[in-house]
């Protein structure tokens, strides 16, 4: 197998040299056609230039020297190219750019488009030939030569030529021998000879296979023949890799790469029966400081991104035998990888005006927060009382973060450990509440009373952020806005979670006036906070993101406190009432974030009725219609909106006022809403499907709602408002072609219609919203599009002619008015008598009112009358009835006849 590997790289060999042979011939080939090219175009090399005395000589005979392409002998070209081409390559110093063949002259003529065509043909092909000749060729024969070396050790043991000592010398040798060759080609004076081929650096390749070579032949004398013991291999191989990433200051990054490797490998390879913490710890500490200088002077964040890397892996392999785990040593290494970022890797990069952030960072930040988590949840490390040095560990991110401003990756790390540490800690179950033994806990058991380390760890913690936070986002106001509000954000967002973690931990679900009091504290310190860091701003008070998070971090603050200090009643009124605060603010501040705080008061309240609609619980809402909790849990609130939009529209008057009138609209039908709802059912919000009375009344609300809506855009105008009203039309039109003509009308229902003759069911359902419905089309024409006011006029049209054949309906059945009760001949003729009635009454309001849709209403309306007359009353009907119901027909549709006469008649005549 090793044979046929030698064979392999040997014939991978050859396959470069016969290639690169074949590009050059290539080369010479393309160079003498882009040669060639020149001569035909008229352009003369540089290299071949004649003297200036030659030249005016020439003037004469230039045009000569553009002949056709095929009076030119390519024979005649292809003989003294090759002596011209190397003489070029004689004279053309290493690195400088000589105008020749290959490039054009400075102001060339306008040449076939064939010339740049192949000229990038070439660059391809002579792409392919630098990376076969210079690149690939480096490469295979580096490996070849470290395969070599293991090879003939490995031959010298098969073949029995040499015992151990001498076969180890033999490999240790070697190594030295090319290690010192690529010290001694570098020295005399090399140079990459090809551009862009640096990592092709012939003595890096040698250099890394004495390097391998050395790190086999040291495992060898540990691992196979025992020559060496543990300790002075692993000594070895360290110092191996460190000289190897040493010696890549002069030979490249790659050879670091090597030797990072090889010194990372080493704790594997060096196996020991009582391993000691200690020992690998400070060898990583010494790797790892020695890679980090390294990597510094040369600015590879690469390798030390791989340094880091690799430190990490090791802390969290120990870390995973946690019966084992010494927490000093974890301690040590954690501290070590901290101080060679801040101290040696970060050392004078970048400057805190700066708003970028060093991508290395984000290696230990992820490992040292890794290692902080295990330490505070893994249940060995908790009982061993290692919590508290995984918070300090916490800490020392933040404090390396805020010593180091482009480190902002530590930051991040450490915030996200904390909020993941203090989610775990409360208890993972629902919550349950047994509120008549005045108990409140989890899945009805009470709250486990917690750890008293947890809560000083926290309290800890969250004041490191808040403090660090707030002051960092200060100082970054102004330089670096986007670092300003990463701080700013987890200086709100870790105390805000802590302090919700630590609540039903150790606190009282129901009510605790101790955390509401920390609550209002995080309150005035996070506003206050938010106006510290918006005077540090340039120019000042903007209010930017850093801002924006602080005072968004005090609004939900508020909230918490207003869960923690009082009942569910109080909190969804209160929560309405606090969007008025920030409203408020933007007399003072034009702060943008102020408006969208107001509309976030807004989706609280919307999720706490959302959740309890009774606001205080079905079993303590009173029964008292009107004055129960429903109309403070709904009326503040809408109030509260109102106010704020008003309040917004004077100062910022942006999409938050909007929002705010919005919300205001739906409360305030809400409000409504659950009042009728609550006193038509007895006190009982979630019952069944509403009545037809009800319903009733949800639909006057709405078409009132929208007169109202219609009524404050007129003097405020606003996009809300505009839409808003005609969007509660549009849903008053669907409640009632929905709910009072299909599903709740009482000819399908057969629900009682009242015994009071006149004011009953149908006065309430169908001649009350007619009357509206015709109010809100006849007050909105000229306000809104035609479409809506027509909409809103056929509805009432069809509401009245409903109200009114039911009404005749009531009066031949009484009560309930169901189908099954059948049609009576006086009924069916006084039907089509009203029809008629109706219809005449609509033609006349639709001219009066200059109405079409009235007027195509009651044609639509005679229309039906007509065909129940013909298909429906001449069948049913007998005797005097059916002879009437003819003849009131025909008088009607003769004067109806008349007056369209006379309407046309004085049209033409006021028009001549």
């Amino acid at each position: 197998m090793f044979e046929s590997l030698i064979g392999l790289v040997a014939i991978i060999a050859l396959f470069v040299i016969i290639s690169r042979q074949q590009s050059r011939i290539g080369l010479i080939e393309r160079e003498l056609g882009a040669l060639r090219s020149l001569v035909l175009s008229g352009v003369v090399p540089p290299v071949v230039r004649l003297s200036d005395q030659e030249a005016a000589e020439g003037k004469a005979h230039t045009s000569s020297v553009a002949a056709p392409a095929a009076d030119i002998a390519p024979a005649a070209i292809s003989d003294p190219a090759p002596a011209m081409v190397q003489a070029m390559e004689v004279e053309i110093p290493a690195g400088e750019s000589v105008p020749g063949p290959w490039s054009a002259p400075e102001a060339a003529p306008e040449t076939p488009e064939v010339v740049p065509a192949a000229a990038a043909q070439a660059a391809r092909q002579s792409d392919v030939e630098t990376a076969l000749g210079t690149r690939w060729a480096v490469w295979v024969g580096g490996i070849a030569l470290a395969l070599g070396g293991l090879f003939l050790i490995r031959y010298t043991i098969e073949a029995g030529i040499f015992g151990p000592g001498v076969r180890l010398t033999m490999a240790a040798v070697l190594g030295l021998v090319l290690v010192a060759g690529g010290e001694f080609i570098r020295r005399t004076g090399f140079k990459v000879p090809v551009q862009d081929v640096a990592g092709a650096y012939i003595p890096a390749i040698l250099t890394a296979a004495g390097a391998f070579i050395l790190f086999g032949t040291v495992y060898a004398a540990h691992g196979v023949y025992g020559f060496i013991g543990p300790a002075l291999a692993f000594t070895l191989l360290g110092a191996i890799g460190i000289a190897t990433i040493a010696a890549a200051l002069v030979h490249g990054q790659a050879l670091a790469g090597i030797g990072l490797v090889g010194a990372m490998v080493t704790p594997v390879l060096i196996a020991s029966q009582a391993p000691n913490p200690w020992a690998l710890f400070g060898y990583l500490a010494i790797v790892l400081a020695a890679t980090g200088v390294i990597a510094r002077m040369r600015d590879w964040q690469a390798l030390m991104a791989a340094a880091f890397f690799g430190t990490g892996i090791w802390t969290i392999l120990y870390m995973t035998d946690a019966p084992g785990a010494d927490l000093s040593a974890i301690l040590f290494i954690d501290a070590v990888t901290l101080a060679v970022l801040a101290l040696v890797w970060l050392s004078g990069r970048g400057s805190e005006a700066e708003s970028g952030f060093d991508w290395p960072s984000i290696v230990p930040g992820a490992f040292i927060a890794f290692s902080a988590l295990g330490l505070s949840v893994d249940a060995t490390f908790v009982a061993a009382g290692y919590a508290l040095p995984g918070a300090l560990v916490l800490v020392a991110l933040v404090a390396t973060a805020f010593f180091r401003p482009r480190a902002v990756p530590l930051l991040h790390a450490a915030g996200l450990v904390t909020v993941m540490i203090h989610l775990g800690i409360i208890p993972p179950a629902t919550i349950g509440s047994d509120l008549s033994q005045g108990n409140l806990g989890f899945d009805g058991l009470p709250v486990a009373a917690g750890n008293a380390l947890t809560l000083r760890i926290g309290i800890g913690l969250g004041l490191v952020f808040l403090a660090a936070g707030l002051w960092a986002a200060r100082r970054f106001a102004a330089s670096a806005r986007i670092r300003a509000a990463s701080w700013a954000a987890w200086g709100v967002i870790a105390p805000l979670v802590i302090l919700l973690a630590l609540w039903p931990t150790f606190g009282n679900l129901d009510r605790d006036f101790a955390y509401a009091a920390v609550a209002a504290l995080l309150v005035v310190i996070l506003a206050a906070g938010g106006e510290w860091i918006a005077r540090a701003e340039e120019p000042p008070l903007e209010g930017g993101a850093a801002v924006s998070f602080a005072l968004g971090g005090a609004a939900v603050a508020g909230l918490l406190m207003l869960h923690m200090a009082f009942g569910s009643g109080w909190t969804t009124i209160l929560l309405g009432a606090a969007a008025i605060m920030p409203a408020l603010a933007t007399r003072r501040r034009s702060y943008p974030v102020l408006g969208w705080i107001s509309v976030a008061a807004v989706i609280a309240v919307l999720g706490r009725v959302a959740f309890d609609p009774t606001i205080v619980g079905a079993g303590f809402l009173s029964t008292t219609p009107v004055f129960n909790w429903l109309l403070p849990g709904y009326g503040v609130p809408a109030l509260a909106f109102g106010f704020a939009a008003w309040q917004l529209a004077h100062t910022t008057n942006g999409r938050p006022r909007l929002a705010m009138e919005a919300a205001a609209a739906l409360f305030t039908l809400l409000t409504l809403a659950m009042l009728v709802r609550h006193a038509m059912h007895g006190g009982v919000i979630n019952s069944d499907a509403p009545t037809l009375a009800e319903q009733a009344i949800y639909t006057l609300i709405a078409i009132g709602a929208g007169g109202i809506l219609i009524a404050i855009d007129r003097r405020t105008p606003s996009s809300v408002l505009r839409y808003g009203s005609m969007a509660l039309g549009v849903a008053s039109a669907a409640f009632v072609v929905i709910q009072h003509f299909l599903v709740l009308n009482p000819l399908f229902t057969d629900e009682s219609t009242g015994r009071i003759p006149v004011f009953n069911l149908l006065f309430l359902a169908y001649l009350l919203p007619a009357v509206a419905a015709g109010g809100l089309a006849l007050y909105s024409r000229g306000k809104r599009p035609k479409w809506y006011s027509a909409m809103l006029a056929l509805v009432a049209a069809l509401l009245a002619f409903a109200y009114a054949t039911l009404s005749v309906r009531r009066l031949f059945k009484g009560e309930f008015i169901g189908l099954w009760s059948g049609l009576g001949q006086l009924e069916t003729y006084t039907y089509s008598a009203l029809w008629l009635v109706i219809g005449v009454a609509l033609l006349t309001a639709g001219v009066w009112l200059k109405s079409q849709v009235l007027r195509i209403a009651s044609a639509g309306l005679i229309a039906v009358a007509v065909l129940k007359v013909f298909l429906f009353d001449m069948s049913e009907l007998e005797g005097v009835l059916r002879a009437l119901s003819f003849i009131g027909l025909g008088a009607v549709l003769i004067g109806i006849g008349l007056f369209y006469q006379r309407l046309l008649t004085r049209a033409a005549k006021e028009k001549g």
